[in-house]
């Protein structure tokens, strides 16, 4: 593995035990600055892995609980009378952090999710006909409790489309569990004594170095096939787009990098196609493993 990133997982793996490839996935979100969904049912530890991550990187962190009474200014921020000067001054919301955890946020209502959209967009928000600039770099990571729970929302397909990946956490083995019974909860008391492993020049610099991953002709040949299947197989009501389609180059390119290679292979596209695509395909997380190994099956692998 590259020695920036796996110290970086090492760190997180002492929050967040026996689930390195979800870490190194959400690593590969942020690296490809994109946004991060986590479905899953409470307590699986999605909060833990966000602030984590957030310490880890030494990033700034806001937390949102979404609620039904969530308004979209109690996320964006406003702009209040002030009578001494006469005029409007802008306060600004949780939203203007580098990592913003939007906690449950099915449990709101369609209008205040879609104050996100923007931002998740085109890094910016428009108050009043203002346009403010967020902090960079910018991660959205938003939890999701399976829509069977009472007093969910789902999220429009336009918002689902905005996250880059889509994870789940699931159960811990037995031996990690029983660990966790055994510790309580110091290791989250113990968050905060995480040493920082990059530097944001750092994290800019491997943002940046994806994109100098090679991906190969037939690595690109097999992600349009892949997203080609989606499409023309009928199986699917909505196939991916091409935004789907950027966004497995980009994940694939970011996994390879992790991983330590300036290449990309088509293991790297395989470990990152679930994530880019369940949601997408509308794939519910207890089904995506058996539906995606059923296209990878279906779609030729290049030589």
């Amino acid at each position: 593995m590259n020695p920036v990133t796996n110290k970086i997982i090492e760190n997180l793996s002492q929050l967040i035990l026996g689930k390195n490839e979800q870490l190194k996935l959400a690593l590969c979100c942020l690296l490809s600055k994109g946004h991060l969904l986590i479905e899953d049912l409470p307590g699986m530890g999605k909060t833990t892995l966000s602030h984590g991550l957030a310490n880890v990187l030494g990033l700034s962190y806001q937390r949102v609980q979404f609620t039904s009474d969530l308004l979209p200014a109690d996320i964006t921020g406003s702009s209040i009378f002030n009578s001494q000067t006469h005029s409007f001054d802008f306060h600004p919301g949780p939203i203007f952090s580098q990592i913003l955890l939007a906690d449950e946020i099915n449990r709101a209502s369609p209008k205040t999710q879609s104050a996100l959209l923007e931002a998740m967009e085109e890094g910016q928000v428009t108050i009043d006909g203002q346009t403010h600039p967020l902090a960079q770099p910018f991660f959205v990571i938003a939890t999701q409790n399976p829509l069977h729970q009472s007093g969910t929302h789902p999220l429009p397909e336009s918002q689902l489309d905005r996250f880059f990946m889509r994870i789940s956490l699931g159960y811990p083995d037995a031996q990690v569990e029983k660990s966790l019974i055994a510790s309580g909860n110091k290791r989250t008391l113990n968050m905060n004594d995480l040493g920082c492993s990059i530097s944001d020049e750092q994290l800019f610099e491997m943002q940046n170095a994806v994109m100098d991953v090679k991906l190969a002709e037939p690595i690109v040949q097999y992600i349009l096939d892949l997203v080609s299947y989606t499409r023309d197989s009928g199986e699917f009501s909505d196939p991916l787009s091409p935004r789907a389609s950027i966004a497995l180059g980009l994940s694939a390119r970011a996994y390879a990098l992790i991983s330590g290679r300036d290449y990309t292979l088509p293991d790297d596209v395989q470990a990152v196609f679930g994530c880019v695509a369940g949601h997408r395909l509308n794939i519910p997380c207890s089904e995506q493993e058996s539906a995606v190994e059923a296209i990878f099956e279906r779609v030729v692998v290049p030589l």
